[in-house]
């Protein structure tokens, strides 16, 4: 019995995705042979062109898989704060600290910006950058975080200093010591939003 074109379609892109992901995360993309992991994968380079046009292409789709599973992570860990400030705090430091794992220091902080360029320019980033503007507007309204404080550009500042904090790491001769530090100097940067008691400016 023949599979639907549909299912048959999503079949081929998950063993694509599948096998640049292992080969990107072990040898680099710059090293990955489309011809090696198409191979691996039991298709041809035809395929892969027909899918993601070319190899930039699975290397987008390969960080937008992985992107959702560290997402995923984050809020898992996040869930567990026990206020909404150290939610958004968590947020921050259990992203940065994922570049820790080699693949994704590899795939996301290390080859992602150096092939596709910004990461605050990726299709992810908008996404991002709205959860924490709607975080940071309901810490301003709860009196948590200072009030005159714009949560857009405050979020678009915040994640640019996580990607460029997990960017350090993932390129550091020694990533345990630099995320300890990384993560330390990020918490007080945060920490800057903390409302003070007594006269605010407005």
């Amino acid at each position: 019995m023949h599979k639907p074109r549909k299912e048959m379609i999503a079949e081929t892109r998950a063993k694509l995705i599948a096998a640049a992901r292992h080969a990107f995360g072990t040898i680099g993309y710059a090293e990955a042979s489309m011809d090696d992991f198409t191979a691996s994968a039991g298709l041809t380079r035809g395929a892969l062109y027909h899918h993601f046009g070319d190899k930039k292409g699975l290397l987008q789709a390969v960080i937008a898989e992985i992107d959702g599973e560290m997402a995923a992570r984050v809020n898992e860990v996040a869930a567990r704060a026990p206020t909404r400030w150290q939610h958004f705090v968590d947020e921050c430091t259990t992203y940065i600290e994922m570049a820790l794992e080699p693949e994704i220091q590899r795939i996301m902080f290390r080859d992602g910006p150096a092939v596709l360029g910004d990461p605050a320019q990726w299709p992810n980033a908008n996404a991002c950058i709205a959860s924490m503007a709607g975080h940071l507007t309901t810490l301003q309204e709860e009196g948590v975080v200072v009030s005159g404080l714009d949560p857009e550009t405050a979020s678009r500042l915040i994640n640019g200093a996580s990607s460029q904090a997990a960017q350090r790491i993932a390129n550091s001769n020694d990533p345990e010591a630099t995320s300890k530090k990384v993560v330390t100097a990020f918490k007080q940067l945060l920490e800057g939003l903390l409302k003070r008691p007594g006269p605010q400016p407005n």
